[in-house]
Formats: C-alpha cells, structure tokens, sequence
C-alpha cells in the first residue's frame, strides 16, 4: 500500500486539472495515489481522469459525488483514505517533481504518533513563498501558534489519515456549498502540533473565480456554514482582538441566516451582544457589496 494520498476535489475544472495530473506523473518518488473526487463537475472531468486511469502513469482513484461543496468533498476523501499520509493539492494548483519525496523522506526521519502531520509552505509559479516562512529554530507548530507569532499566508499541510479522521466531519447545509476547512485544523491545533518544513509542497495560481476572488458573495451565499465557523473559533481563538473580529462576523453571518436565536447559541454570548452593532455593520457592508457586484456584472 503507498504511503500517501494526495486528493483533489474538482469541480468544473477540466481546463486546470491537467496540470495536477502532470505534475503527479513527474514525481521522483512513486509512494502514492492521487484521489479525485468529483464534486458534481458538469465538464469533461471525468473523462479526463478516466483517460489517465487508463494510461496508467500513476495510481489514481476516482469518486463522483453530486456537488457539495470544497469541504463536503474533503469529508468524502477522508472517508477513502487508508494510506498513513494525506494532502489536498486543489485542481488549480501543482506540485514540484520532487515534493513527494520530501514529504516521505521527512516524515520517516521525523515523523512520530506525537504529531499531526507536516505543515510545509505554498509557493507561486516564480518561486515567491506565500507569506513567510517558518522561522529559524521553529521545528514543529500549531497553525495557531505559528499566526499567532506573526507568521502570515496559506501554508501546506499533510495529516495523519488517523489523526484527521479523529475529528468530527464538516457540517452540510442545504443549500450552501461552504464551510471553512480551518473548521478541522482548529480542532487538531487543540491536541497535536506539526512539523515544521521550510520546502515548497506545492505552487499555487489563485483562480478569479475561485473563493479567495469571492469571499464576499461566499459570506453572503452560505451565512449558515460561516456561523457554524465562528462559533468554534470564537472558541479557540486568543486574543481579544480575534475574539471580537470573529464574534462579528458570527453576528452578521447570523442576521443573514435570520437566526435570531444566535445570541443564546453563542458560545461567548457576552462577547457576542457586545458585537451586535459591528455585527450588523458587516452585514450592511457585505449586503452592499454583494448587490453593487451583481448589477455591474448585469452591466457587463
């Protein structure tokens, strides 16, 4: 059995997932199979994949599910894993030929029942580290304890299959396709810390039409999905400053939602009352701006 799965949710990204696909078939190391789960693409996906099945290149697997969103299709995937590692590279994205075999060389000099995992950096197509990189002498982490000490942008992780299935799935709500992935890390960050690893595991291209493009129409189109989040990392978070920011953003998720009940399900309800008018301020902002983009794609 390999060592590790690297999977992919897709969803209608036929015109990008090639790229994965050839950056998989690169790899010097061979000790895994990529897992993709289809995540109700209405494209040539599954042709695609199904070809390369075919081929016979690398050990793939293939999963159509109807669609559900980036977190219900992780659920999916942690559901089907069996190898001891797991990594999400996203559709739009790629490793380096030899990211495996870090991963792998790593993890068997380092790697222990102690840790969660390995966290390693996101990298762009010319090289540049997103954010920062670890710092000199921090050999492992919690990805709260490393944002917290100042460290900034989306960072790389590859789990224990046994750790991350420990913890609870990410919530489905109908009618919404979000709910943020941090949902499982926060939890881990709990229990376990990571091992730290200053080399590039995969290279990022942020697609427009991508969520990192959308957050506002995100917040907007799954109010439900962002108020769960809140609650748990108003729960988690340390400073006071966090603690307000995401105590107003669980306020005006809830206004969107009409879940007037929201105070009494907080799990900082002083902290939350306290919240209500930024709360209601976000919500006008983001209800603003949802409605401004909409009409100037009516424009367009």
């Amino acid at each position: 059995m390999a060592s590790l799965t690297v999977f992919t949710p897709a969803y209608n990204r036929a015109h990008t997932i090639g790229r994965t696909y050839e950056s998989l078939c690169r790899q010097t190391c061979k000790d895994f199979v990529w897992l993709v789960v289809d995540d109700g693409s209405s494209d040539n996906t599954r042709e695609l994949v199904e070809h390369w099945i075919a081929e016979g290149k690398i050990s793939i697997r293939y999963i159509y599910q109807k669609n559900q969103g980036m977190h219900g299709a992780h659920n999916t995937a942690y559901r089907n894993i069996s190898t001891e590692l797991n990594t999400c590279i996203d559709s739009d994205d790629f490793m380096p030929d030899d990211a495996v075999e870090k991963i792998l060389t790593f993890w068997r000099q380092h790697g222990s029942n102690q840790v969660a995992g390995i966290v390693g950096l996101d990298v762009t197509q010319d090289g540049k580290v997103i954010g920062t990189p670890f710092p000199d002498g921090m050999k492992t982490t919690t990805l709260q304890g490393f944002y917290n000490a100042g460290g900034k942008g989306d960072k790389k992780m590859v789990y224990r299959t046994e750790v991350i299935n420990k913890y609870p799935e990410y919530p489905l709500f109908e009618g919404e396709r979000y709910v943020g992935l941090a949902y499982k890390y926060m939890l881990i960050d709990q229990d376990y810390e990571l091992l730290t690893l200053n080399e590039p595991l995969v290279i990022v291209e942020y697609q427009q039409d991508g969520s990192s493009f959308n957050m506002f129409k995100q917040y907007w189109n799954n109010p439900r999905g962002f108020a769960f989040f809140r609650k748990t990392e108003m729960q988690v978070a340390r400073s006071l400053k966090r603690k307000l920011q995401v105590s107003t953003h669980y306020v005006s998720s809830s206004i969107m939602s009409r879940n007037w009940r929201f105070v009494q399900e907080s799990p900082k309800k002083l902290l939350t009352v306290l919240c209500i008018p930024s709360g209601l301020a976000l919500y006008l902002l983001i209800r603003h701006k949802v409605k401004s983009d909409a009409k100037m794609e009516i424009i367009k």
